[in-house]
């Protein structure tokens, strides 16, 4: 019977987290030590570098995702390893596992098989304190802006336009919407409010954009809170609150140092979701990665359409930086689920229905093609993959004149994915990537709306109630530079979960939009998405426990 991830990943041969610093060239006095096993690097070594050379930038992302699995953040840490076994020095950027899913339904997010990041427990856990320091911060907000409105309230803060919500790292759909304030006078004022999941955060957004601590604290200073009487909005800098939630951010904002089962280097900071927030870990993370490295792979999150899009419209576009290649993660399980085929018959040969999946594969090929960046499609290989499935899947490819490779890291590690790593070494040496943005900052902000909606989705249009188009109006004169970040359902390309493979000429209804000035985005909520997601009907929390020898069991 084949191992479990948690089994393999604790017999892992860690090396002291100083000396996988060392190959760096990180000097032991720049490590913040969480242990022998994980590392924070001082701000000091930082900008010590900045006047390096960039390497080169990998983009990993995936078609639609589907209950089969795609191996996205599997398939990152397989190509980091197999870059390394050709010799080039290569880090892996990667997002924080958020405890909701990991009790959810997903049950850990370090990789998978002989292509994860170690220590996993600690990984998939409390790590070292990030998403406490970023929920800690986000509701210090929420606690000073109703002290703000129990006393003088020199803002002029409307209590019942206040647009703060508070959150937790934790799936609890009870609290989407709550009444605060019951009881007593000195409760304060009942108001109707809510919690999202700490992901969804603008204070995540933030610490994942921001370029230093300064520049944090100005964009949490921008955060607006809520709309006085008159509809002039309440800045988080107006109730002077900027400076300590900074604060408790300072520590958590230097990133975070790991390594792979290989012994490579890996940098893990940030989490937001890219079905509700913008997907790619934390830009100082990249950004050192890119002055320490020849390569530098990192993933976002879900399917192309929402992660891939926001990386390189909200990311890019924001830090400057520019991707030399993108590898395009599928399986045929996936394809098949795609092509009409239930979970329980994935493992039964079905040509016809990779065929038929493959619309969603080649939708994501296309929307790619927009952004001038070359592609390889990597193939995460499973033992019940046919040859006649896989060349069903290398052909199609072939008209758009792309490269698949298949890739067996989950059971072979660096040594499976060796094809993949020289072909996006090819891809990222050859200078084809002309790197550009899918909209211009000009475009109004209903119309990037739409055209992401149109462009990337297929759909015929986008549909707003009058609320939403007049907010989009009135944030037009300020803040209409700003980019989108689509808060959608990532398993379809509409805003129904259930309609797989490629559809087109749906409608995109805009439920809700905000806006994130501190981030320097606009959030457009899509369909039914929400920023609080709920547990499952079997949660993995079920299956997680501590053994007799006070080990962990259930994550996966």
């Amino acid at each position: 019977m084949a191992k479990s991830d948690i089994e393999i990943a604790r017999e892992a041969a860690m090396q002291p987290i100083n000396e996988v610093g060392d190959r760096l060239g990180i000097p032991p006095e720049s490590l913040m030590l969480y242990g022998h096993t994980k590392a924070k690097i001082s701000k000091e070594f930082i900008e010590s570098i900045q006047d390096r050379k960039n390497g080169k930038l990998i983009l990993v992302t995936a078609i639609s995702p589907t209950p089969a699995g795609e191996g996205k953040t599997t398939t990152t840490v397989g190509l980091g390893d197999g870059l390394n076994r050709i010799g080039k020095k290569t880090i892996m950027c990667l997002r924080e596992p958020s405890l909701g899913p990991c009790f959810g339904m997903k049950g850990g997010a370090a990789g998978g098989g002989y292509a994860q990041v170690v220590p996993m427990e600690d990984i998939n856990l409390h790590f070292t304190g990030d998403f406490h320091a970023i929920g800690a911060a986000h509701n210090l907000l929420s606690a000073l802006i109703d002290n703000h409105i129990k006393w003088e309230n020199e803002s002029g803060l409307d209590p019942q336009r206040v647009t703060w919500r508070r959150v937790m790292d934790m799936n609890d759909r009870t609290l989407r919407d709550i009444v605060i304030g019951l009881g007593s006078i000195g409760n304060g004022l009942t108001r109707q409010t809510g919690f999202d999941i700490t992901v969804a955060s603008e204070i995540m957004a933030i610490f994942c954009l921001a370029t230093d601590l300064k520049d944090l604290e100005r964009r949490i200073g921008n955060i607006i809170i809520g709309y006085t009487g008159e509809q002039e909005p309440v800045y988080a800098r107006d109730i002077k609150a900027e400076g300590a939630m900074t604060v408790l951010l300072r520590d958590a904002f230097s990133p975070n140092l790991v390594q792979t089962l290989e012994n490579n280097p890996a940098f893990i900071h940030g989490g937001p979701f890219a079905n509700i927030a913008h997907g790619c870990n934390s830009a100082v993370a990249t950004q050192t990665a890119l002055k320490l490295a020849d390569y530098v792979v990192t993933e976002a999150g879900f399917g192309a359409d929402l992660g891939a899009e926001k990386f390189f419209d909200i990311k890019c576009r924001k830090t400057g930086m520019k991707p030399d290649a993108v590898v395009l993660v599928a399986t045929a399980r996936a394809l098949k689920m795609h092509g009409g085929v239930s979970k329980e018959d994935l493992n039964n040969e079905n040509v016809a229905a990779v065929k038929k999946g493959l619309e969603n594969l080649g939708r994501h090929l296309r929307n790619l093609g927009q952004f001038g960046v070359p592609v390889v499609v990597g193939i995460n290989n499973f033992t019940a993959d046919t040859d006649e499935e896989l060349q069903v899947i290398k052909d199609y490819c072939a008209e758009f004149g792309v490269e698949v490779c298949v890739c067996k890291h989950w059971a072979e590690g660096s040594k499976g994915t060796e094809e993949l790593a020289k072909q996006v070494v090819s891809l990222a040496e050859s200078g084809a990537a002309q790197f550009r943005t899918l909209y211009d900052d000009s475009m109004p902000l209903f119309n990037k709306i739409r055209h992401i909606a149109r462009t990337l989705y297929g759909a015929e249009d986008i549909v707003a109630d009058k609320a939403v188009r007049d907010k989009l109006a009135s944030w037009q004169e300020e803040y209409g530079h700003f980019p989108v970040c689509m808060a959608k359902t990532q398993y379809s390309f509409s805003t129904d979960p259930a309609l797989l493979g490629a559809p087109f000429g749906h409608v995109v209804p805009i439920r809700e939009v905000r806006l994130s000035a501190g981030a320097e985005f606009v959030v457009a909520i899509c369909g039914q998405i929400m920023t609080m997601p709920g547990l499952p009907r079997v949660p993995s929390a079920n299956n997680i426990r501590l053994n007799e020898e006070g080990q962990i069991e259930g994550l996966f």
